[in-house]
């Protein structure tokens, strides 16, 4: 049997990447009435960083919620890496969709910071040797394997939040969901964050805040308010949109200047 040719690739163009998050007409109401999403489309490509913006009750939260199958969809659907998020495929999902919450505290619940990393992986089936090496593996990538056998109790913030990341790396997720992470980090921590997620080989969603640090890791922004997406495109021209910040309620800090516009 003769194997079809392949779709060939244009001179100078990139290929297309497969996509790791497809939403499509998403919506959901609150058992108490309330409708937090009216219809959401988005995509997004293996490999792209992406950070989720929009100001308090706009439906961020609400949308990460479904990523993982802990909401339900009222209507439309959700799906990672082609796979629909859906009751049946949950184990996978919850694999696939790494969420890294605002707290860490939220996360780091074992003696050590081994044990803590170790917990996720270990509870998908993987054990042995190579329990062993996703631990190391993740604690290498985030900066924190001479900490492996510390308490999570005794270390900085900026480290709990490291080691709450690695958490989830350690499970190898497809796409990495982080919520707020720079949060209540001191600009040496902020950094050391900034450098971590950088070097990350992930697919990244980051809800946020803090659009200087949108802008340093996300080269592209989505902008959800009133519970639809209000403006998608690459984060710097979003940020040098004024009347958008002004009628979407964010704002950046005070004297802070976007270089080049």
């Amino acid at each position: 049997m003769t194997r079809a040719p392949e779709p060939a690739v244009a001179a100078g163009a990139e290929p297309v990447r497969p996509l790791s998050l497809a939403v499509s007409g998403l919506a959901f109401t609150y058992p108490d009435g309330t409708q937090a999403l009216h219809g959401i489309d988005l995509s997004i490509a293996a490999g792209e960083r992406v950070a989720l913006l929009g100001p308090n009750g706009a439906g961020k939260t609400t949308l990460v919620l479904h990523l993982n199958g802990i909401l339900t969809p009222g209507h439309g659907s959700v799906a990672v890496g082609g796979l629909p998020v859906t009751k049946a495929n949950l184990h996978e999902i919850r694999r696939r969709v790494g969420i890294v919450f605002q707290d860490p505290d939220d996360q780091l619940f074992m003696p050590t910071v081994r044990a803590d990393v170790a917990f996720g992986p270990a509870n998908f089936g993987v054990r042995g040797d190579a329990l062993d090496e996703r631990v190391h593996a993740a604690l290498d990538a985030v900066g924190m394997a001479e900490h492996a056998d510390r308490s999570p109790l005794h270390l900085s913030g900026g480290q709990r939040r490291r080691v709450a990341l690695a958490t989830v790396l350690a499970c190898d997720p497809e796409i990495l969901v982080l919520d707020e992470p720079s949060s209540n980090l001191d600009p040496v921590a902020r950094r050391e964050l900034a450098e971590v997620l950088l070097g990350l080989d992930r697919t990244i969603l980051m809800v946020t805040h803090d659009l200087p640090y949108a802008l340093q890791l996300c080269p592209r922004s989505i902008v959800i308010d009133d519970g639809v997406v209000v403006a998608d495109g690459p984060t710097r021209e979003l940020l040098a949109d004024p009347d958008l910040l002004r009628r979407h309620r964010l704002e950046l800090p005070y004297g802070f200047t976007l270089r080049g516009t």
